[in-house]
């Protein structure tokens, strides 16, 4: 990992959680992090519950995040959320093209890349995930699945915006089954990641934060962040208990 890149520890409760579930969360969480302050701490709860996270989150360094967004300004978009409505709220941080968004809700690349710079035009810092599936990996396809998914995505982004720009490599094959890639699949996959970015943007790829997302929990968060190229974690289920994400959270810096 580059000194330049700050780790970026991040949680995408996706539907679990209650406002009142969320500040047990809380409670429970903040001390068991405080004092962290060599990486950035990112909670990305429910659009319902982002009033509650926010508001146990004051004079913390923890951030809270959306898990999506519209690219509208605004409109007749019926259970949507504009750029705006999240920047007033004091939203940070937004994911976008998570893969469960792209399959049950059928964004496309061409949404997204409205919504990377519908976010960032907005001020908000976009998390962009990517990924293949379990048969595009098997048929020798990730590299052209993935490099795609950069390519289309970024076509909006210019090379001095691109810091503000996360990546989040998230094999779909290992979310939320319990299969995880190794950390060489991680890292290598990570790597190629970085390296479709700089045939495009050139060294302004070295300041983009490319994270890995898939079963990740405490057992492994050690030797995944060992990886030269990962420079942090998009985590699912283990980032709903708040012992379990802190330890995620306090990875051991390798040697």
């Amino acid at each position: 990992m580059s000194d330049a890149r700050r780790p970026l520890m991040a949680g995408n409760w996706k539907m679990y959680k209650t406002p009142a579930q969320t500040k047990e969360f809380f409670n429970a969480f903040r001390p068991l992090v405080a004092g962290v302050d060599d990486r950035d701490v990112l909670i990305c709860p429910p659009t319902v519950c982002l009033h509650a996270a926010l508001s146990c989150v004051v004079d913390t360094t923890i951030a809270v995040g959306a898990q999506t967004m519209h690219f509208a300004a605004e409109g007749a978009f019926t259970g949507e959320t504009s750029p705006g409505m999240l920047v007033e709220a004091g939203v940070p941080y937004v994911i976008l093209g998570h893969s469960e968004r792209r399959q049950y809700y059928s964004e496309n690349d061409a949404d997204l890349a409205k919504k990377v710079r519908a976010a960032l035009d907005a001020g908000l810092k976009p998390i962009l995930c990517c990924g293949e599936m379990l048969e595009e990996r098997e048929g020798g396809r990730t590299e052209s699945k993935v490099g795609g998914q950069l390519d289309a995505d970024l076509a909006e982004v210019a090379a001095d915006e691109l810091a503000r720009v996360a990546v989040a490599y998230e094999p779909i094959w290992a979310i939320g089954t319990g299969v995880t890639a190794t950390p060489e699949q991680a890292q290598e996959t990570v790597a190629f990641c970085r390296r479709r970015v700089r045939e495009r943007f050139g060294d302004a790829a070295d300041g983009v934060r490319i994270l890995y997302g898939g079963s990740v929990k405490a057992a492994n968060i050690d030797t995944l962040m060992a990886q030269p190229d990962i420079d942090g974690v998009l985590v699912g289920g283990a980032s709903l208990d708040p012992k379990e994400f802190a330890r995620i959270v306090r990875f051991a810096a390798p040697a």
